[in-house]
């Protein structure tokens, strides 16, 4: 094991993690020249486009020290995006070190606050490294002041390197081999090792990824994962290169899959214990926790999708996929469909784009909303998920939302534009400090139910794409909210319902009837848009009928003749109303996002 080094790259978005990767598999040879190609180890289209890691991977690197001999690098590449942090904790438990990247040009940014924390909360060698600084704009010297006095590490500790050119990259080898610790665990103790990832293979079943912790794990061996205390035997295991590669077995301190014929990936959940059944470890490796969605939002099938269309494309979706959640819902205006959960507004984007690429679908989504707790009269605790499902006001003795903690990093010139948005969004401040002349660090509580529309483009739209934000989930907290209903033509549409604060509903009605009456074409019979709070109407628009010109083909004759096809158009128009539908294109549906 003393020849062993078990580590994570660490980042904010587009700091360079996957180059820094690449340029790893490069110099220790794990992949060939023609098999390299840049952020090698991000596998999906969107990874690329996008710049950002969804899926994390690992990679075991030989590497030949100049003056410590062979060792094994196992790199545990980690997701790229404060959604999928608990999956970041989870990947740096399984670690002794961790590489932090660090901008030249952008210097600490939230995440990379975040990610250190995380980092020091597991007792793992910080390794610093700042990156580009082959960059025009690269300020190494302000940035290694930044790593200094915000993060507290000596600037003496840290590389400059260019990823990109492979400046540095050595150095960095070299620092993980001398700096990290080599992992502990005895091979002679029962199993136990922790499972920090996993994916669905078509012919094979669930791939887990593990760190073995003690013990040794052989082909044959009955394996428990402890949470469900569920039992498989074991058909394969190996390392990944990061091409698939089998052995004999894995000793305590390596990192490897497995496959033992796991036919549902809800049973190899992030962050749980793998044990052998006949020699059970005495304990569960700690901090694992169930993956629970924040985000909620109905998708329904439009165009030629079918419901049975969707509801397969969602069942394999969610084989590579086990914190994405879904269940049928039926909305009266939109017909069949289903209700998903997500960890965050980005975890969702990524989710619609799968769809519709992956799979062809065409989809309507309603706007995103979060999880509410209630009490009734009765003192019974429920929690919904959809708002339509909030009982009626007369039931409910309070309602409490979700709360985060948001850290951000934004430069002085743009604090007052930054603090304005926070407090219009009910944020509550619990630090501000300029941790440079420069730059300002802030800690609010803020509610969940603000942050999911349009939050963080607004706060890149205020400070010109300088601010960062990291952010965990704080508890829930009573608030005075109720459910704002829309209703078309006196029919409440349940797929635009949403909870808002008692004091902004006026506002948000007011702006939403206004928007919708844009949105929705004019027909042949008139369209009321009203906002309700209960049975109290608090805004209307009405969206007139189209008008024919009855008495175009009059020349004369006595006015009762016009009064009579008047009185008849005027009966028709009414008879129409009483049973005319209003049709409601998909950009009502989005108006929800667009209310500022």
């Amino acid at each position: 094991m003393k020849n062993i080094r078990n580590f994570s790259i660490i980042a904010h978005i587009d700091h360079g993690k996957s180059t820094l990767a690449d340029r790893f598999l490069e110099k220790t040879g794990a992949l060939s020249p023609r098999e390299l190609r840049a952020q090698v180890l991000d596998t999906m289209d969107l990874e690329r486009e996008k710049g950002i890691t969804i899926k994390a991977q690992t990679a075991r690197l030989l590497y030949k020290s100049a003056s410590q001999g062979n060792f094994v690098l196992n790199l545990i590449d980690t997701p790229g995006h404060v959604d999928f942090s608990y999956e970041v904790s989870r990947s740096l438990a399984a670690c002794e070190g961790a590489i932090l990247v660090i901008d030249a040009s952008q210097g600490v940014e939230a995440q990379t606050l975040a990610n250190t924390y995380l980092a020091r909360q597991n007792d793992l060698v910080l390794i610093p490294v700042i990156n580009k600084i082959d960059l025009s704009r690269a300020n190494a010297e302000t940035t290694l002041h930044q790593l200094e006095n915000i993060i507290g590490i000596k600037r003496e500790e840290a590389i400059l390197a260019s990823a990109k050119k492979g400046t540095g990259v050595d150095n960095i080898l070299e620092r993980i081999v001398h700096r990290i610790p080599p992992p502990q665990g005895n091979p002679d103790s029962p199993f136990k090792a922790l499972l920090f990832d996993s994916w669905f293979d078509s012919y094979r079943g669930v791939v887990i990824l593990v760190r073995v912790f003690d013990g040794v794990l052989q082909i044959g061996t009955q394996i428990e994962l402890m949470s469900l205390e569920v039992s498989y035997e074991v058909e394969e295991v190996g390392y990944l290169t990061p091409k698939p590669k089998k052995v004999d077995c894995l000793v305590a301190g390596e990192v490897g899959y497995v496959m033992a014929g796991i036919k549902e990936l809800s049973h190899a959940k992030i962050g749980d214990t793998v044990t052998e059944k006949k020699r059970r470890a005495s304990h569960a490796l700690p901090g694992f926790k169930e993956s629970k969605p924040m985000v909620f939002c109905g998708m329904f099938p439009t165009g030629e999708s079918s419901v049975e269309d969707m509801r397969k494309a969602l069942e394999k979706l969610k084989l590579n996929d086990s914190s994405f959640q879904y269940e049928p819902e039926n909305s009266s205006a939109l017909g069949m469909g289903f209700r998903c959960g997500f960890l965050g507004l980005l975890h969702r984007e990524i989710v619609q784009e799968r769809l519709e690429r992956e799979f062809g679908l065409s989809l309507i989504n309603t706007s995103p909303s979060v999880s509410f707790r209630f009490t009734g009269k009765d003192d019974r605790v429920g929690e919904i998920q959809n708002p339509s499902q909030l009982p009626p006001p007369h039931e409910i003795k309070k309602i409490e939302e979700p709360l985060i903690e948001a850290l951000i990093i934004t430069p002085h010139q743009y604090l007052g534009a930054v603090l304005k948005l926070l407090e219009g969004r009910r944020g509550e401040q619990k630090k501000l400090e300029y941790i440079s002349t420069q730059r300002i660090f802030l800690t609010y509580l803020l509610p969940l139910n603000e942050v999911v529309l349009d939050f963080y483009n607004q706060l890149k739209s205020v400070s010109q794409g300088y601010a960062s934000m990291d952010y965990e989930f704080a508890g829930f907290r009573e608030a005075s909210l109720v459910k704002l209903d829309i209703l078309i033509n006196r029919e409440p549409v349940d797929a635009l319902s949403l909870v808002v604060h008692r004091d902004r509903a006026f506002q948000q009605g007011k702006k939403l009837v206004e928007r919708m009456r844009k949105l929705i074409p004019r027909q042949q019979h008139e369209i009321s848009i009203q906002a309700a709070i209960g049975k109290r109407v608090i805004a209307r628009e009405t969206i007139k009928p189209y008008r024919k010109d009855v008495l175009a083909k009059l020349y004369g004759g006595d006015y009762t003749r016009k009064m009579k096809l008047l009185e008849k158009q005027k009966a028709g128009k009414k008879r129409m109303k009483k049973i005319g539908q209003a049709e409601i294109p998909q950009e009502a549906f989005l108006a929800l996002l667009e209310i500022k």
